[in-house]
């Protein structure tokens, strides 16, 4: 007979992982700490649009989700950079048109609540766990009215975000390493609406990004003509949110350094002064995982900053690497959720060390023209060795190459294309053969440097 089974958490992942377990026959019991967002209105301010890629994709497939959430989401083919100078440029994601996708988180967590519940899973709204047992498995819960109780699981899962009460639990217990790391930045949510015509304002198919050096904005579409952006800027400094304290500071900060876009900002000082002020972090626990009775799962397993759109897509590739196991394992959860650990621990680490470094990316090198040059070279690569190169972000956002795989990946490419750069112009020399010949051996070292490392299906 199939364990009963408890999830702390009814956001993204702990929603899906609900509806795989029902799949499989699983009684399934999810307790949140929210009230209904389908009944209730959650404010604005703190939710960062998502970024749906390959990974978040096969496992909405897993679901049976993949039809409904396509009417939601908005492909972005590529960044279009405002620079500082007023210039723009559009850089392309990947080599064959591909996208990846702008969801609402809100509206992705209501479907993914239904179908759970469509499935026979329940949801306990309004139930803030406090801590776990660990060792028996005991839940304690505070309700909204004060009422205290505690529930005993038989299989637990804490899929309750960064600030997991299953992690908080783990982290009291001997020999487990844990650790939390916060940016420097914060990040602020605001908005562009449709102009006074209701015509949208800019290229809906992009991922609009105003790099700064130490900050930048980005601006994800909505299907409502709307823009969701994101300010990610300093806490404290000379150019910080400390120092914008009155409207007129405020408006004279974004005039100069986002000129273009104030104008479409009518709601500016209003999102400003009345959305929070968010933080951003990064986690790291070992083990995930303790005996046959539970496991941390999405952000409480490694919590990401936001910076290459996975922070999602790596929690549901959670969900898609157990789901296989089970079916490989059946009901043996010892072998499961070691299994489970000890192939998701590494890609859990390296994506976060990807996002941190595309944060450099994203606010940094893309007004860098060489960086710029780069990316076209990258394209051209996967054109001309289809069989042999990939860039490191085609791997992480169209593929499900394991993320460490990737990260193990990047020394390689910079040396391969610190190579090609130092010729000249990449598209002048192609023309001929002498560096043509010089490229094949580049190559040649580049595919030698790589092919010992594992480009499976993400399960490592």
């Amino acid at each position: 007979m199939a364990r009963s089974v408890t999830i702390l958490g009814a956001g993204l992942v702990g929603s899906l992982l609900a509806i795989i377990l029902r799949k499989r026959g699983y009684d399934v019991t999810i307790y949140e700490r929210r009230p209904d967002m389908r009944s209730n209105k959650i404010a604005a301010g703190r939710s960062i649009n998502l970024a749906m890629s390959a990974r978040g994709w096969k496992a909405l497939d897993l679901a049976g989700l993949r039809a409904d959430l396509e009417s939601i989401a908005i492909p972005m083919y590529g960044r279009y950079l405002h620079q500082a100078d007023g210039s723009s440029a559009f850089q392309q994601y990947g080599k064959n048109n591909e996208a990846i996708y702008s969801v609402s988180r809100g509206e992705l967590n209501k479907k993914l609540m239904t179908l759970a519940e469509r499935e026979g899973a329940t949801i306990h709204f309004e139930h803030r766990c406090t801590k776990v047992d660990v060792h028996d498995n005991r839940l304690h819960f505070q309700k909204l009215d004060g009422t205290e109780l505690s529930v005993l699981a038989d299989l637990l899962f804490g899929a309750d975000g960064a600030f997991s009460a299953l992690r908080s639990s783990y982290v009291g217990m001997e020999r487990v390493n844990a650790s939390q790391q916060y940016l420097e930045h914060g990040y602020k949510e605001l908005s562009i609406p449709p102009d006074a015509a209701g015509k949208i304002q800019m290229e809906q198919h992009a991922l609009h990004i105003w790099p700064r050096k130490n900050f930048m904005m980005i601006a994800l579409p909505n299907t409502d003509g709307t823009f969701t952006c994101t300010l990610f800027f300093p806490f404290s400094g000379p150019v910080s949110f400390e120092k914008l304290t009155t409207k007129d500071e405020v408006l004279a900060f974004f005039k100069e350094q986002f000129p273009d876009a104030v104008p479409m900002m009518p709601t500016l000082l209003d999102d400003f002064f009345n959305n929070p002020t968010s933080s951003l972090i990064t986690t790291h626990i070992f083990p995930w995982h303790h005996s046959d009775k539970s496991a941390l799962i999405g952000d409480a397993a490694h919590a990401i900053v936001p910076f290459y759109g996975q922070g999602m897509n790596a929690g549901f590739e959670d969900c898609t690497i157990l789901a296989g196991l089970m079916d490989q394992h059946g009901d043996n959860w010892d072998v499961i959720l070691k299994a489970y650990e000890q192939k998701r621990k590494p890609n859990g680490d390296a994506v976060a060390q990807l996002a941190l470094l595309n944060f450099v990316e994203m606010r940094d090198k893309v007004a860098d023209p060489n960086f710029l040059e780069r990316k076209k070279i990258e394209k051209e690569l996967g054109k001309r060795y289809p069989d042999r190169f990939i860039s490191v972000y085609e791997m992480v956002s169209f593929s499900h190459t394991p993320y460490n795989t990737a990260l193990s990946c990047i020394r390689a490419q910079d040396q391969l294309l610190q190579n090609i750069m130092n010729e000249g112009n990449f598209f002048d020399n192609i023309e001929q053969q002498q560096f043509c010949n010089r490229l094949d051996a580049w190559m040649n070292d580049y595919h030698h440097a790589v092919q010992q490392l594992d480009f499976g299906n993400g399960a490592n």
